[in-house]
């Protein structure tokens, strides 16, 4: 496919967005379509696709509409592209613009400039030192990011065994266990490290939180809400010893058995928590906020409502977990969110009750710092 073909096809994949479709399944259905398109083909259609989903609201400001021809050209004008280089007619790209679509378009202001809902900047504010370094970060693609293995190996040794497959890394500041994959990073999921456990895909925020837990050797953890199991396997790691694995959902531990096996980690599932454990972590569900790099259509369907309905959530698990944390335990309450309802606000209102309860540690770490953007708060009971 021509560069402008494939601005083409990702005009007509975001068409088919706009009228609901989600937008893995509108790229699906796209290539399934296109037998033509090759594995580079398809990665560019993805990427002009979701890089026009983070940057919905300007590249529609910028293109004057929101349809998918629209969106295209807000984007080239945002990147500083000619849109009459891809705009052509030609191998099978765009057909040309009209007199309209050339004149339409203006520059986004306020909210739109930084690609987020009007209703959710104040929050923001209210969350952010600075709003604007994250919401632009927000609009910029994720770095793609491993995290070494110590079970299966050290970090010089998955180096050199990834860049021997062709996939060059380099250590990142947020976690000693933490590879930024500066190339190769589709073959990542095909190499030998990947295959042997030495090395997993998990964002440098992610593993940073699990880095400031109080893990130590004999302790009795467990990963509340475990999901696929990322954290569970970190911690399993820094353990060198067994975690359980918990989830309201189990159906979302399916992956986790074979995860742990390639791993070489010990993750027992379980149905419910039995007895009392000295290390409870809950990656609570939220809005997911500080990962709207990697799934921006969250962003979008995020509302008020929403964002009540999950704050209540948040801290039914906090009560419902606090049950099992033996008396002298910790209680970690993460979010990879970057907004203060879901994080301090629902911390005080957990502890409003508890006066003998203390936050041993709080974190936030943020899409500047170069990972997503998680939240940690550490708790305990007062001895």
């Amino acid at each position: 496919m021509t560069p402008a073909a494939r601005y083409q096809a990702a005009i007509e994949v975001l068409d088919r967005v706009t009228t609901g479709v989600a937008a893995e399944q509108a790229l699906t259905n796209w290539a399934r379509g296109a037998r033509f398109a090759g594995s580079k083909d398809r990665a560019a259609v993805r990427d002009h696709v979701y890089t026009v989903i983070r940057r919905k609201r300007s590249c529609a400001a910028l293109g004057g509409g929101e349809a998918g021809r629209a969106l295209i050209l807000g984007l080239l004008r945002d990147e500083g592209a000619d849109p009459a280089d891809v705009f052509t007619g030609e191998g099978y790209g765009p057909e040309p613009l009209t007199g309209a679509e050339l004149s339409a378009g203006r520059a986004p202001d306020s909210a739109e400039a930084l690609d987020m809902p009007d209703w959710l900047l104040p929050r923001l504010k209210a969350s952010l030192p600075e709003v604007e370094p994250t919401a632009l970060a927000l609009r910029e693609r994720a770095p793609v990011f491993l995290r070494v293995n110590r079970l299966r190996g050290t970090v010089e040794v998955a180096l050199e065994s990834l860049l021997a497959e062709g996939i060059a890394t380099q250590p990142h500041g947020l976690s000693p266990s933490a590879l930024d994959v500066t190339e190769g990073a589709r073959r990542v999921h095909l190499s030998q490290a990947y295959a042997e456990g030495l090395v997993e895909l998990q964002d440098a925020a992610s593993q940073a939180v699990v880095d400031q837990l109080p893990l130590r050797a004999g302790m009795r953890v467990l990963d509340y809400c475990a999901g696929g199991g990322g954290k569970a396997l970190a911690m399993a790691a820094h353990l060198c010893g067994p975690v359980e694995a918990h989830d309201a959902d189990p159906r979302r531990m399916s992956d986790l058995p074979k995860r742990a096996a390639r791993a070489g980690a010990q993750i027992a599932r379980i149905d419910k928590p039995d007895g009392l454990y000295d290390l409870i972590l809950c990656d609570a569900p939220c809005s997911g906020s500080g990962a709207w790099r990697r799934s921006p259509e969250g962003k979008w369907a995020l509302t008020e409502a929403r964002l009540q309905e999950l704050q209540d959530i948040q801290l039914d698990i906090l009560r419902e977990a606090s049950a099992y944390l033996t008396t002298d335990g910790h209680l970690a309450y993460v979010t990879c969110s970057i907004l203060s309802d879901e994080n301090d606000i629902v911390i005080d209102r957990f502890l409003a009750d508890r006066p003998d309860w203390r936050v041993a540690d709080r974190r936030q770490f943020l899409p500047v710092d170069g990972g997503d953007g998680f939240f940690l708060a550490l708790m305990s009971a007062d001895a």
